[in-house]
């Protein structure tokens, strides 16, 4: 018996490890190769592939594809209907799964509805990629990202807020709703301890 719930209409491929605690809803595909965490919530028409992790607690919305060679930390939030891509110059008439670029979403980090993450970057902890961005290069942790192609307009608490910072410079900041204190050294962002 599994200690996390199937619906019936999903397909979870013999070989793929589910977490404890974790929800997969209808319409779902879950290839064999596929690693996910404890208490993650895969909703309705997602598809994992073979080459893909997926850490603890994370949410993948409806209409999600995350393709092989794609990573999510703990703790990550992907926003309905978001996109992964795994080859930079797709051909349907040229193979390229030797081509594979790895895509890094590191803990806690949001990525928002109908956002674009071309394949071989790195997202950073706590980064929240805006609705509808397109993110085609590196993310620093805590970064909040919009547009097409994205930029940095701002910083993010660790609780999903805002913070009043400058892009770049020597600042601190407080989260008003956990009282954590952020320091900005130059374009690095740490949560002080």
């Amino acid at each position: 018996m599994s200690d996390f719930q199937v619906h019936a209409s999903a397909i979870v491929d013999e070989g793929a490890r589910i977490g404890s605690s974790s929800r997969v809803w209808h319409f779902v595909h879950v290839c064999s190769g596929a690693v996910i965490g404890e208490r993650c919530s895969l909703g309705q028409n997602v598809f994992v592939g073979n080459k893909v992790v997926i850490g603890d607690d994370c949410k993948v919305q409806n209409n999600v594809s995350v393709y092989d060679n794609v990573t999510l930390e703990d703790g990550v939030f992907c926003g309905p209907s978001m996109v992964f891509t795994n080859v930079y110059n797709p051909r349907s008439f040229v193979e390229r799964k030797n081509e594979y670029r790895n895509t890094l979403v590191k803990r806690g980090a949001t990525l928002g509805a109908n956002c674009t993450i071309v394949c071989g970057v790195t997202i950073g902890a706590f980064a929240f990629v805006g609705a509808g961005a397109v993110i085609n290069k590196d993310v620093p942790d805590y970064a909040l990202m919009v547009g097409v192609p994205a930029s940095q307009i701002g910083w993010m608490s660790e609780y999903g807020e805002r913070l009043p910072l400058p892009l770049q410079g020597h600042a601190t900041a407080v989260c008003q709703h956990t009282g954590s204190k952020y320091v900005l050294n130059g374009t690095t962002l740490c949560k002080e301890s």
